[in-house]
């Protein structure tokens, strides 16, 4: 059976959890292939709200394997405090939950390198979120870092203690000291904890469901416009967020790619630093804001809003071989008169292009909107996809022609149940 592929289009935040949720019955497996705890799932179900960062978001349904791939990195102290707020709600996660032994370890040092390097940078911050992604990925591929399967090691305790001596001198240059001594007793806490979870060679775990015949989701963190390579550089994530890094994250050939799910929402929003055409600094980003709960679930920072992007969904889209849009949040634009909908940009020389520009080229762009009418209809109290309104009908007909693959889901609502399934 082939492994099916969920990534985020835009800046992240597009609700990526609730689909992987909505789809994981009929999977097998779901499998978490990068980033870290600075991805926030929501779900949302039985009216009660789960916020996920590091387990995959198929955890609620007790016949899916998940699988934490290589490409995560991986702080114990959150990883264990959430999965003791699943053992709080009754989920047994012990024996459908695998963590691969290649997967990074996040260290106390990692973090507050983080925020040393952060607070360094002055008014040109990142956006970091601090929880220690861009130094345990820095280690990663500086090949010093210590992976989940060191800790099963005699030697660990004396690997830790030449990383933060490593990590000590790096601080130093900034005149500053790592100060981790407090957060040390609960993280080793946390790394005895770990030692009792199924580690393991998930390479072979996820090849061997293929060769099973199972279905595999592979869940991607953040969004393509974060992507280290393809994304808005520098202010973008440390790790390959579009469908390749699927591919390096859990160690699985390209040819096992089938189905590519590009999630974005009806508007756009991103978090932190960096450029974003489509911001609106008015009332208009406010009233977005406040209907769409944009508030990160990680770090509870207002988002910034904006309208929805072609340009960068088309970029997106190409990069990823998207087969299907799933379209978020539609719910949030119910009281607006008209929707505008980005097509193209203007360069700063005038010039008209609809190719998503890069750094400075993307900061002084204009977009370029069609203006299209409003639905006025509380969608939340729509469960019948013929009873959506016309003016959505033909906002969901247009996205399609303009970009070019159909949209199959529209989520009118945060719960499991307002996500209403496109012919």
């Amino acid at each position: 059976m082939p492994v099916d592929v969920l990534v985020g289009l835009q800046w992240g935040d597009e609700g990526k959890g609730k689909i992987v949720d909505v789809l994981a019955p009929t999977y097998d497996v779901v499998a978490r292939f990068q980033g870290g705890p600075n991805a926030g799932h929501t779900l949302t179900f039985g009216g009660t709200k789960h916020v996920l960062h590091q387990v995959p978001s198929g955890i609620f349904h007790p016949h899916i394997i998940n699988v934490v791939g290589n490409g995560v990195v991986l702080d114990p102290v959150i990883f264990w405090g959430e999965l003791e707020k699943l053992t709080a709600r009754n989920i047994d996660w012990a024996q459908n939950l695998y963590i691969s032994k290649k997967a990074q370890l996040i260290l106390p040092s990692h973090r507050a390198l983080d925020r040393i390097s952060e607070e360094a940078r002055g008014g040109s911050k990142i956006g970091s979120t601090l929880k220690g992604i861009g130094p345990t990925y820095q280690d990663k591929i500086g090949r010093s870092g210590l992976r989940v399967g060191d800790i099963l090691l005699p030697s660990f305790s004396e690997r830790y203690a030449e990383v933060v001596a490593r990590h000590a001198k790096l601080a130093a240059f900034y005149e500053r000291e790592l100060e981790i001594e407090a957060l040390e007793e609960e993280f080793f806490a946390a790394i005895e904890r770990l030692r009792s979870l199924q580690l393991t060679d998930t390479e072979y775990l996820l090849n061997d469901m293929l060769r099973q015949g199972k279905r595999i989701l592979a869940e991607g963190a953040q969004g393509s416009l974060l992507d280290i390579d393809f994304g808005t550089y520098p202010f973008v994530t440390s790790s390959s967020t579009v469908v390749a890094g699927a591919c390096t994250g859990l160690g699985i050939a390209p040819r096992h790619i089938d189905k590519v799910y590009g999630i974005s929402k009806a508007y756009c929003t991103r978090v932190g630093s960096g450029p974003f055409p489509t911001e609106l600094s008015d009332e208009v980003g406010e009233k977005i804001r406040q209907a769409g709960r944009e508030f990160g679930s990680t770090t509870g920072r207002p988002r910034r809003c904006g309208w929805i992007d072609l340009p960068s969904l088309r970029y997106s889209i190409m990069l990823n071989g998207v087969t299907e849009l799933h379209l978020m949040k539609a719910d949030v634009l119910d009281e607006f008169d008209e929707i505008k909908v980005c097509t193209h940009y203007l360069t700063a020389d005038g010039q008209q292009t609809n190719q998503f520009l890069d750094g400075d080229d993307l900061q002084s762009a204009t977009p370029v909107y069609v203006t299209l009418p409003g639905w006025h209809t509380d969608l939340q109290s729509v469960t019948d996809v013929n009873a959506l309104p016309t003016e959505l009908q033909s906002y969901v007909q247009y996205l399609e022609e303009q970009l070019e693959v159909p949209v199959r889901i529209v989520s009118v609502g945060p719960d499991r149940t307002s996500t209403l399934h496109l012919n």
